[in-house]
């Protein structure tokens, strides 16, 4: 039976069922569906009683543009060492210890911006599940091999390669490159780090295909009765 969007979510409360806090990474190359699948993940599991579960990208952990500029690699921007993977992984072990049962703040990322915001992300300690979600969850070197022994599990998302260049070039042009600027950026700069996050796919615990994912990248999961299709904003 093809993997479904209804089986990704029994699959993610399962991850809790020992009674802690678990995170669940989901990985893939830029434009794969990350963020749109732990978005739908999360909305669909909250539902509309307390929320439990809590979504932590690994985009709020992108080095300042200023820094970037100092060490050289601002027309990298999104390569693997323009973050602050050690300062990410730290996270991740702080959220798994749920120390003294406090708010847990994460980094967010402004896309209009194009830059980390500090503490823009509340984890409550009644969240029992933890959605993270980046390129390189799985690499295993330097600061980012800490990454993988703090997360229950990783998907990893799969999407058409045309489909998931068209749709990167697409989210470029609509944060403000041109159309050739942005082609230029999602075939060299991104297509480069899509390379390398391809290189880790066999490190992953579930191949997530674009049939199970939610829309706009495959077939929008089912609404609950009486509420409206999730969709992304």
């Amino acid at each position: 039976m093809p993997l479904t969007f209804d089986d990704l979510l029994t699959r993610a409360r399962a991850l809790t069922r020992g009674g802690h806090r678990a995170i669940l990474g989901i990985v893939g190359s830029p434009g794969a569906g990350k963020s749109t699948l732990a978005e739908h993940l999360v909305r669909a599991l909250n539902g509309t009683g307390e929320p439990w579960v809590a979504h932590v990208p690994m985009d709020g952990f992108h080095l300042a543009d200023a820094e970037l500029d100092r060490l050289g690699r601002r027309d990298r921007k999104g390569a693997p060492d323009t973050f602050d993977a050690a300062g990410y992984a730290a996270l991740l072990r702080r959220l798994r210890e749920e120390s003294n049962g406090e708010t847990v703040y994460a980094p967010g990322f402004e896309r209009v911006l194009e830059q980390s915001v500090a503490g823009m992300i509340p984890v409550p300690p009644s969240a029992r599940l933890v959605v993270t979600e980046g390129n390189y969850l799985l690499l295993d070197t330097g600061p980012w091999a800490r990454v993988r022994p703090q997360l229950d599990e990783v998907w990893f998302c799969e999407l058409d390669e045309q489909e998931r260049i068209r749709r990167l070039v697409a989210r470029h042009e609509e944060f403000g490159k041109d159309h050739e600027e942005a082609v230029a950026w999602v075939l060299g700069t991104d297509q480069r780090n899509a390379d390398l996050v391809a290189t880790s796919r066999d490190r992953a615990d579930l191949i997530v295909p674009q049939t199970a994912l939610p829309a706009p990248y495959g077939p929008p999961p089912p609404a609950a009765p009486g509420r409206e299709p999730a969709v992304r904003r």
